[in-house]
C-alpha cells in the first residue's frame, strides 16, 4: 500500500472518529457543541442587504477614485478595464464553487467552516487564524484613508481637524453599530452605497459625453493589451478592488432562506462590482484620452475623476462626489468590522476561541465580545499611529490593506481547493460544472496570482529592494497558519469534544452521516455496527 493510501485511511479514521463523537454530543445534549445561549440574529437579511455588505466591502467609489487612478499611475498600461473584467470573470468562476458550498454549509465562520469540511480540522483552524489576521488588517487600515479624506473634506468647508480626529469619529460609530442589529446596519449600508452607485453612473456618463479627443475611444478595450508583461501586475492590483465580496457568506446564518439568498447576492457582488469599475476605468480612459490618462493619472493621482468631471459639472456634485468618497470607505469600515466579528464569534461559538466570543446580544443578535474587541484592537492602533505621527495614507491604509488583501487571497485559494475536495467527497447533487469544473479553473487561476502576489508583495508595498518587507508579511501569514494547525492539534489531544466540532456551525450538524460510512481499512477487528466501539479501540489515546 503506498504512503498515500496510508494516509487516506489515517484521515478517514480520524474523520469518522470526530463524526461520531459529534453525533454522541448530539445525542446526549440535544444541542451539539454548542454551548452558548445566546445566537446571531436569524432571518434578518434579504438579498438585497446581504448584497449592501458585500459591495460596501469592495468600495466601489474608493476603489474607482483610488485604485484605477494608481494603477493608470504606476504601472503605465491602459489596460486596465480589461482587466477588471478578466479579474471578475475569474472571481465569478471562483463564486460558482463557493455559493454551492454555501448550499450545504450554513456557518458564520465561512472560510474556516468550509475548509474545515473540506480539507480537514487543523487546515480550518490555520484558515480561521489567518481570516482573523486578513479581515483585521483591512478593516484597520481603512481608517487611515477615511481620517485622510474627512480632514480635507472638513478643510473645504473651513475647518480643521486631525486626521486622527475623523477616523476617531468614524471608529465610535463603527462600535456603535457594530453593536446594533445586523439589519440597521444593512439598512445604512444601503443608503450609503445606491447614493455611491448614483454618483458613479453620472461622472461615467459625464465622462463618455465628454471624450477628449472628440470623439469615443474604444483603444482601451483592445484584447490585444491582455499580452503585455503588466498584465499580472495589474491583476495583482486589480483584485484588491474586489475584496469584500466574499464576506457574504460571513452573514448566511442571519440572512433570509440562506442557500439561496447568499448564492445570489455573492454573484451579484461580483458582477456589479467588476461592471462599475470596469465601466468607469474606460470612462475614465475616454475623457483624458487613451494616450494622455496614464500621464494625467499620474498627474491629478487621486483627484483623477474630480479633475475629469469638473468642467463640466456643477461645483455642488464635484463637492457631493467627495463627500460620497468619504461615505464609502465608511461602509467598507462597517462591513468588514461586520465580517471579522462574526468570525470571532464563529469560533468562540465552537470553542477554538475562548466561548465567551460566542456570546451574541439577546436583543440585538449582535456578536458581542467580537465586536468589542475589533474595536478595542482598531483604537490601539489609531493611537499608536498618531502618536508615532507615522503616515496613515501609506503606512496604515496602503500597507494595511495590501497585507490584509494577500491572507483573503490566500483563503480564497484555499477555498478553491476545499470546495474541489469537498464535492470529490460527496456530490451533494451539484451539477459537474459546480462541483468539479469550475473549483478547478478557480484553483488554477488563483494559484497563479497568489504566487505572483507573494512573490511581488514589496513591489506592492513601495519598498526598497532587499528590504525584509518583501518577505516578513508573507511569513507573518505562515506563522499564523501554523499557530491554527498546531492548535487543532492539541484540542484533538486534549478537547475531542471541541475538535469534532470545528466547523460544524450552530447545530453541531456533520455534512456526511459518519456513522453511514463504510468502516476504513483496518488490521484490528472491529464491530462495523458499533461506531462509539470502533472509536474507542481505534483512539484510545484520545478517548
Amino acid at each position: 500500500m503506498s504512503p498515500a493510501g496510508r494516509h487516506q485511511r489515517r484521515r478517514n479514521n480520524v474523520d469518522q472518529w470526530a463524526g461520531t463523537m459529534l453525533m454522541d454530543l448530539q445525542r446526549n445534549t440535544g444541542t451539539g457543541p454548542d454551548i452558548v445561549s445566546q445566537a446571531l440574529a436569524s432571518n434578518r437579511l434579504g438579498v438585497s442587504s446581504v448584497v449592501f455588505f458585500g459591495v460596501a466591502g469592495a468600495a466601489p467609489l474608493t476603489v474607482i477614485i483610488g485604485a484605477i487612478s494608481t494603477i493608470y499611475a504606476v504601472v503605465g498600461n491602459t489596460a486596465v478595464p480589461l482587466v477588471y473584467l478578466v479579474v471578475a470573470g475569474i472571481l465569478s468562476i471562483f463564486t460558482v464553487g463557493f455559493v454551492a458550498m454555501s448550499r450545504h454549509i450554513v456557518n458564520s465562520g465561512a472560510f474556516y467552516s468550509y475548509i474545515s469540511h473540506g480539507l480537514g480540522r487543523e487546515l480550518g483552524v490555520s484558515a480561521a487564524f489567518v481570516a482573523l489576521v486578513s479581515y483585521s488588517l483591512m478593516q484597520i487600515g481603512l481608517f487611515g484613508l477615511f481620517g485622510v479624506v474627512a480632514s480635507a473634506v472638513l478643510e473645504a468647508v473651513g475647518l480643521q481637524a486631525s486626521w486622527l480626529a475623523c477616523a476617531l469619529v468614524a471608529w465610535a460609530l463603527i462600535a456603535v453599530l457594530g453593536m446594533l442589529w445586523v439589519d440597521l446596519s444593512g439598512k445604512v449600508l444601503g443608503v450609503l452605497l445606491i447614493a455611491e452607485i448614483a454618483v458613479v453612473v453620472i461622472y461615467d456618463l459625464v465622462m463618455v459625453g465628454n471624450p477628449a479627443e472628440g470623439s469615443v475611444s474604444f483603444a482601451s478595450l483592445a484584447p490585444s493589451q491582455l499580452l503585455s508583461p503588466e498584465v499580472v501586475a495589474m491583476m495583482m492590483l486589480a483584485i484588491g478592488g474586489f475584496t469584500g465580496f466574499e464576506a457574504t457568506v460571513v452573514l448566511s446564518e442571519e440572512a433570509k432562506d440562506p442557500k439561496r439568498t447568499i448564492a445570489r447576492a455573492t454573484h451579484l457582488c461580483v458582477i456589479l462590482a467588476g461592471i462599475l469599475c470596469s465601466v468607469s476605468a474606460w470612462a475614465m480612459s475616454v475623457a483624458a484620452g487613451p494616450t494622455q490618462i496614464v500621464a494625467d493619472a499620474r498627474r491629478e493621482e487621486t483627484n483623477l475623476v474630480f479633475s475629469l468631471v469638473a468642467p463640466h459639472v456643477p461645483s455642488t456634485l464635484i463637492s457631493i462626489g467627495y463627500l460620497l468618497f468619504m461615505t464609502s470607505i465608511f461602509a467598507a469600515l462597517l462591513a468588514f468590522h461586520a465580517a471579522v466579528s462574526r468570525y470571532q464569534y464563529a469560533l468562540g461559538r465552537e470553542r477554538v476561541l475562548p466561548s465567551r466570543w460566542g456570546y451574541a446580544h439577546p436583543r440585538t443578535g449582535a456578536p458581542v465580545v467580537g465586536s468589542i474587541t475589533q474595536s478595542a484592537l482598531a483604537l490601539v492602533v489609531l493611537l499608536a499611529y498618531g502618536a508615532l505621527k507615522i503616515d496613515p495614507l501609506v503606512h496604515l491604509f496602503a500597507w494595511l490593506t495590501v497585507i490584509g488583501g494577500l491572507g483573503i487571497l490566500i483563503l480564497m485559494w484555499a477555498a478553491s481547493a476545499a470546495v474541489i475536495a469537498f464535492f470529490v467527497q460527496h456530490s451533494r447533487g451539484e451539477n459537474i460544472w459546480r462541483g468539479r469544473i469550475a473549483p478547478i479553473v478557480a484553483f488554477f487561476l488563483l494559484s497563479i496570482i497568489l504566487l505572483a502576489t507573494v512573490i511581488g508583495l514589496g513591489d506592492l508595498l513601495q519598498v526598497e529592494s532587499g528590504s525584509v518587507f518583501h518577505w516578513v508579511f508573507q511569513v507573518g501569514y505562515l506563522i499564523c497558519a501554523s499557530i491554527g494547525f498546531i492548535w487543532a492539534l492539541i484540542m484533538r489531544r486534549t478537547r475531542p469534544d471541541v475538535y469534532a466540532g470545528i466547523g460544524r456551525g450552530a447545530d453541531g450538524r456533520n455534512v456526511i452521516d459518519y456513522s453511514a460510512l463504510a468502516r476504513p481499512h483496518s488490521h484490528s477487528q472491529t464491530n462495523s455496527q458499533n461506531p462509539h466501539e470502533y472509536r474507542d479501540q481505534q483512539l484510545p489515546s484520545i478517548k
